[in-house]
């Protein structure tokens, strides 16, 4: 029952915000204190940045901002996501809420309704948008961004910033993050570039989470429930676990890997190079891990599914499913069975046999009707939003899944299980950040399902409880700026702004926000090494002459000394020359008025103590020269590149303006926009017909795997392919040698690994032979394809006449089979 102070408060908030009430209480739930704070500030005609923990309820903020633009005739609101899955699903959501006529989507590769006064898109193309300055914007009141933290991505996360800068003042921000340690500093940064933002952090969710370990087969809690909530003691039962291995538990694991690398063959032991004998395997005290079907049987018996069980590799997710199939085990009644029939019929009727055959179809549909299923990057999309539908109407219970599931799509478990606390980055086995085990963690917990959520990670060898309570504890990590300028941005922001002023628009950018505020810290630094500075100075003053250039006289005599010691090297006329230096320095020393002074050791010292710190200090100053201004420089060199290859004018006063070939590029996006925008100029591309085209721009957007080696020139298309390609390589070369010699970090060379797929799929090849050619799994082969088509739609724009013309037949060859299914 509400208490009277609290029945007050709500009472004076409806009468300030009664908008923000009215759609509160249209709500299927009651709003938390972050979301109400949130809705108030944006009926406040504040900006936002909402920062709160995954499965908190962020994007309510969102859509009342889309409410209050659907109040006002003609206003319009923007929801923006990082993934093409995110927003399909966000799309649908608000169809249900204000009907398929108010709601559009635009993707890339999919235009849906585009002119509607609500429109899903991902965030790159509201950028094109914003720098084409679209009609589309006329009336935009609103722009939410989800998933902003994204920002921080290495490769799209300039986009994001972008939009922040770029968008009108007019237009509100909803910035929706998880929890970063560093959001008052973001925030800090919205309120510099859009005005009032309003910073609203909640680190509370919304279902607690209880976790576990699941050790022996029980579920031990990791924490200590008898020591509180604000001492987080890991459970000593855990810790006795860990230390009954004892002393030999570090003996023991080496033993394991000596077993796993062949070091014993059953049970006959065989004596190391040195002799000695390793330890019996029955001295090895092991825990031994359950089985997958055995931890869904255990977590069903204690009514814990639905479960999401993280697994980082895609085999291991398809090869758990297996296992849990082989064994029986099955989740579903008949009648959920009957239902899954129904609704996987229905999603796929529209696709050819002989395309399901050869993606395992049948087999993948009895997983479902077990009530298990796999979820990663390699499944065909329309598999996976499949999988997300069963999942979120309770019909499949248990899905193994890769990280990505964890970003953005609402897929809410009642628990979630972690095999490894580790995983592969590409590289190497790499521990999980406690961001990451913060954003996995947090799909356990359905809002208004269950009371509490569960996380359980399994024992392995090795394991520390108080490693595993500690990445659980932390649940913030630093949002950074990965912002910086591409040949597109420079030329869309000259032609907009003129140099001057692009360069002042990229000194607002967070790089240079977030490098600024390093700055004022070595400043500050600086500032207290020269107030020292001046002190060693005074206390090493000497009233008979400069004890300072005294002091240098001696520091370079025995710098001298050092090196003529330990250079055995030189030869007779170099030590004699420094010989004669040495000499030298010491008869200026002795002439010097210092030489004589009765306190001249003293002053020595603090002369030592003030060259040591005038060191530091040029050292610290060099480290804001290169902070300050950065983005700005790298901004220069940018327009240096253009304007050795005409893209630009440089005019005698300094003022830049675009050539032709500038106009062109301001339509180009993309990793690779300078190498398409001169391919284009230079009319490489003229000669291919439409398959050759999609196979060359495949190669302009493939990214192959690390342990990739490439096809080389066998097996690649022959004709007038081949020499495209050998000229887009070699004019790939010029590009980077110039990059290069600007001191720009050039790129990654043409990767011609899908080639041969692609062009056998726009030619009308089966999907089995162009799978096979590009040894991929279908989501990643549709992935790179609509990569493909997202460059030969600006292709069909930009090129002449008759590139133009193959870019748009190569789309129509591409976007058919599997690649059309996935449109939405």
């Amino acid at each position: 029952m509400m208490d009277p102070a609290e029945r007050f408060a709500r009472a004076e908030a409806t009468k300030s915000h009664p908008l923000s009430a009215a759609f509160a209480a249209g709500q299927r739930f009651d709003l938390d204190p972050f979301q109400i704070a949130g809705c108030h500030a944006l009926e406040d005609g504040k900006s936002v940045l909402v920062a709160a923990p995954t499965g908190a309820g962020k994007t309510i903020v969102g859509e009342f901002a889309i409410h209050l633009a659907m109040l006002e005739p003609g206003d319009k609101a923007f929801y923006t996501t990082p993934m093409k899955a995110l927003s399909n699903q966000k799309f649908r959501e608000l169809q249900d809420v204000y009907g398929p006529d108010e709601v559009g989507l635009l993707t890339g590769d999919t235009n849906i309704n585009g002119n509607a006064r609500v429109v899903v898109m991902t965030t790159e193309v509201l950028r094109n948008m914003l720098y084409a300055d679209s009609p589309a914007l006329r009336g935009l009141r609103f722009v939410v961004m989800d998933e902003v933290h994204y920002l921080a991505d290495r490769f799209r996360g300039a986009v994001w910033e972008e939009v922040i800068i770029h968008l009108p003042p007019s237009v509100r921000i909803v910035s929706l993050s998880a929890t970063v340690s560093n959001a008052e500093e973001f925030g800090d940064w919205l309120d510099t570039v859009r005005g009032d933002t309003e910073v609203i952090v909640s680190e509370i969710r919304p279902v607690p989470l209880e976790q576990h370990v699941l050790v022996r087969g029980d579920l031990l809690p990791l924490f200590d429930d008898r020591a509180g909530i604000a001492t987080a003691q890991v459970n000593q039962e855990l810790m006795r676990i860990r230390s009954v291995k004892g002393p030999n538990f570090e003996r023991n694991r080496q033993v394991q890997q000596q077993r796993s690398a062949g070091g014993f063959e059953g049970t006959h032991r065989r004596p190391h190079k040195g002799g000695k004998r390793p330890v019996r395997a029955a001295n090895v005290q092991r825990i031994e891990r359950l089985d997958r079907p055995d931890v869904v049987e255990l977590l069903a018996r204690n009514n814990l599914l639905p479960a999401i069980f993280f697994i980082f590799s895609r085999a291991g997710c398809d090869a758990a499913v297996q296992q849990v199939r082989r064994s029986g085990v099955r989740l579903t009644s008949r009648e959920e069975r009957d239902e899954i029939r129904q609704i996987v019929d229905e999603r796929t009727r529209t696709m050819l046999d002989e395309d399901l055959g050869v993606l395992g179809y049948w087999e993948w549909k009895e997983n479902l009707e077990r009530g298990v299923a796999a979820h990663h990057a390699g499944l065909l999309p329309a598999f996976k939003e499949i999988v997300e539908e069963l999942f979120q109407r309770k019909l499949v219970k248990a899905v193994f899944a890769t990280e990505t599931l964890a970003l953005g799509i609402n897929m809410p478990a009642r628990t979630v299980v972690l095999e490894k606390l580790e995983k592969f980055n590409g590289e190497a086995r790499v521990a999980i950040t406690s961001g990451e085990y913060t954003q996995i963690t947090g799909r356990a917990g359905r809002r208004g399902i269950d009371v509490e959520g569960h996380a359980v990670i399994q024992w392995t060898e090795g394991m520390d409880p108080q490693s595993v309570a500690s990445l659980a504890s932390r649940r913030t990590y630093p949002l950074n700026s990965s912002f910086r300028p591409t040949y597109n941005m420079a030329v869309n922001l000259i032609d907009q702004f003129g140099r001057p002023r692009a360069r002042e628009i990229l000194e607002s950018s967070f790089a240079q926000f977030q490098a600024d505020r390093a700055v004022v810290g070595l400043a500050r630094q600086v500032k207290e090494a020269e107030e020292s500075l001046a002190g060693y100075a005074a206390s090493m003053t000497c009233d008979r002459g400069d004890f300072a250039e005294f002091a240098a006289l001696r520091r370079d005599l025995s710098d001298l000394e050092k090196l003529n010691r330990a250079d055995r090297t030189a030869t007779a006329k170099t030590r004699q020359h420094r010989q004669n230096e040495m000499q030298a320095l010491r008869r200026r020393l002795q002439r010097h008025p210092c030489q004589t002074c009765p306190d001249r050791e003293h002053h020595a010292r603090w002369a030592e103590r003030y060259t040591k710190l005038r060191r530091r200090t040029d050292k610290l100053r060099q480290q804001i020269e290169t902070r300050t201004g950065t983005v700005a420089r790298i901004f220069d060199r940018v327009v240096d590149v253009l304007a050795a290859l005409d893209y630009v004018a440089v005019a005698p006063d300094g003022a830049v303006t675009l050539t032709d070939a500038g106009a062109t590029m301001r339509r180009i996006y993309g990793e690779r926009d300078l190498l398409v925008a001169e391919s284009l100029r230079l009319g490489l591309w003229r000669d291919l017909d439409a398959p050759g085209l999609a196979a060359l721009a495949c190669c302009l957007v493939y990214e192959p795997r690390r342990d990739e080696s490439g096809p080389g020139e066998r097996g690649l298309p022959r004709g007038a392919f081949r020499q495209a390609l050998s000229e887009t390589q070699n004019l790939w070369a010029r590009l980077d040698d110039l990059e290069r010699d600007h001191r720009l970090p050039g790129s990654e060379p043409v990767a011609t690994g899908l080639a041969r797929a692609m062009h056998s799929w726009a030619r009308g090849m089966p999907l089995d032979i162009v799978l096979d050619e590009a040894d991929l799994a279908a989501g990643d082969f549709v992935r790179w394809v609509k990569q493909t088509i997202d460059l030969l739609d600006q292709l069909s724009i930009v090129a002449d006449a008759d590139v133009a013309g193959t870019a748009r037949r190569a789309l129509e060859s591409v976007r058919r089979g599997i690649v059309a299914y996935s449109s939405v």
